[in-house]
């Protein structure tokens, strides 16, 4: 696995949610992991006694593995969410398998299907726009 900061991705923590880069294919696809903490405070109130990884934090999760696969010198904004589903739940200590694959790109919109599972379990999937710096 690769840290992620190589690929050019601004974040840094607390808000940086991967935790390795496996895979590259530069313009086209990226895939990465993550696992939570148990002790992350953001469990302490999300769903407390049964916590569950939120779902804004999967889908920037897998906005930044997009950006990853985009790899541009500019970088990019999240544009638009156009869709995302949660199927069923992440969970502190689950390594999360996250990836993204380029579907098309109009100008410097960058439209990405992304994916996060648990073991195959799909946790999250949808598709997200990023935008070009």
């Amino acid at each position: 696995m690769t840290d992620p900061t190589v690929y050019g991705l601004p974040h840094r923590e607390p808000f940086l949610f991967l935790d390795g880069v496996i895979h590259q294919m530069p313009g086209r696809e990226a895939a990465a992991e993550k696992t939570f903490a148990s002790g992350d405070p953001m469990f302490s109130g999300h769903f407390p006694g049964n916590p569950i990884v939120p779902g804004v934090i999967l889908t920037e999760a897998l906005a930044q593995v997009a950006g990853i696969a985009g790899a541009s010198d500019k970088g990019f904004l999240l544009s638009a969410i156009r869709s995302m589903k949660f199927p069923s739940p992440a969970r502190p200590g689950e390594k999360i398998h996250l990836q993204a694959r380029k579907s098309g790109a109009l100008g410097g919109l960058h439209q990405f299907l992304v994916s996060a599972d648990v073991g195959g379990r799909i946790v999250a999937e949808g598709q997200i726009v990023l935008n070009e710096l």
